[in-house]
């Protein structure tokens, strides 16, 4: 069954408490990016500072150069999944086992450049892939969905693993990425920048489950 997970991002602390605590009263999965300012152009809440409701599943989106200076202190927070992307210049083998060997799951992010064929090793090691086809560190941007293929591509590397999709995810498209094999659905400014996120995330989730017409 397919997941709609708001997606949180701010640099300002106060706005992040009001966020989170807001999605938390509908939500059960949440996406909280988290930039250095340099593999995004800008600048989140900083890792030491995040943190959720122990009912809620935080997945934490690490928009970061090198996860190798980020990974412990993210590790410490005991999140849900840590998502790292694939474009960084490190060797994220070590990194995601541990991650895993701290009873976290581990994500990988692709941009639209890249292939899914080209990290067969890493998407072998992880329990999330996530397609990626917003905008670094922003809200908004438009689904590319063509990158859809890519589900097919991941799924042949590992069968089972969970797949995700951050950017440009609305109620026009939702239903029709559900379909294209996403799992996870993150979603920021359509719910965010919503007057009632607590009705756009119900009537995205009532999309991503509508039953298809032949």
């Amino acid at each position: 069954m397919a997941t709609i997970a708001p997606a949180i991002l701010t640099d300002n602390l106060e706005e992040y408490k009001a966020r989170l605590e807001q999605v938390a009263t509908f939500a059960q999965r949440v996406h909280i990016d988290i930039s250095d300012g340099e593999f995004a152009p800008t600048f989140t809440i900083n890792e030491t500072d995040a943190w959720w409701p122990t009912d809620v599943l935080a997945d934490i989106h690490a928009m970061v150069a090198r996860p190798s200076e980020h990974v412990a202190a993210l590790v410490a927070r005991r999140p849900n999944m840590i998502i790292f992307h694939a474009e960084v210049q490190e060797d994220l083998t070590k990194i995601f086992q541990y991650v895993r060997q701290n009873g976290i799951k581990a994500g990988l992010a692709l941009q639209r450049p890249t292939v899914p064929t080209e990290l067969s090793p890493l998407i072998a090691q992880v329990d999330h892939v996530m397609i990626f086809s917003g905008e670094l560190g922003k809200y908004g941007g438009t689904a590319s969905m063509m990158q859809l293929e890519k589900v097919r591509l991941i799924k042949s590397i590992r069968s089972d693993v969970e797949i995700g999709w951050d950017g440009g995810v609305n109620v026009d498209n939702a239903f029709s990425l559900k379909q294209g094999g996403v799992d996870v659905l993150n979603v920021g400014g359509a719910i965010m920048t919503n007057a009632d996120p607590a009705a756009m995330y119900a009537k995205l989730t009532s999309e991503i489950n509508k039953q298809g017409v032949l």
